[in-house]
């Protein structure tokens, strides 16, 4: 039971979190272009299409810490420091992704031409510190503290 409740926890964190990582890095940088031309429809709909995926993936995302829980607890690891740090990283990420990153993702698209740079620049740097609280967790999981791979 253990490998298929760790292999669907990474499939998930792979499936869930990849595409938010991703779409939400590209938004900053489309939002800027939709700002550039605000005429232009496709530049407001790839913002809206980026926004969608972040939302929705979020939303499924929420896979990923249920079945890591379910591992860890099939492991008998849920006391190790590694997994309690790794618990609140990924804390920390859900609450700047639903706190500072999607919000701050719909006003901009609700803003059209109307948005500033910095908030552009201000989303990026929330986006980033995002993507690099999951590249810590991620980091953690393969390099564990008493890891039995041997790596």
């Amino acid at each position: 039971m253990t490998k298929f409740l760790l292999a669907v926890h990474v499939l998930a964190a792979i499936v869930a979190v990849g595409p938010v990582t991703v779409a939400a890095s590209m938004f900053p940088p489309a939002a800027r272009r939709a700002m550039e031309a605000p005429d232009d429809v496709r530049a407001a709909e790839t913002l809206r299409l980026l926004l969608r995926i972040c939302q929705v993936y979020a939303v499924v995302g929420v896979v990923v810490p249920v079945f890591g829980f379910a591992t860890a607890s099939s492991m008998h690891v849920l006391g190790s420091a590694w997994l309690i740090v790794s618990i609140a990283l990924t804390a920390l990420a859900a609450v700047v992704l639903a706190a500072l990153v999607l919000p701050r993702q719909s006003a901009l698209v609700e803003a059209g031409g109307g948005a500033t740079r910095e908030a552009t620049v201000r989303l990026a740097m929330f986006t980033g510190v995002f993507n690099l609280l999951w590249a810590a967790v991620t980091i953690l999981m393969i390099v564990r503290p008493g890891s039995t791979t041997g790596a």
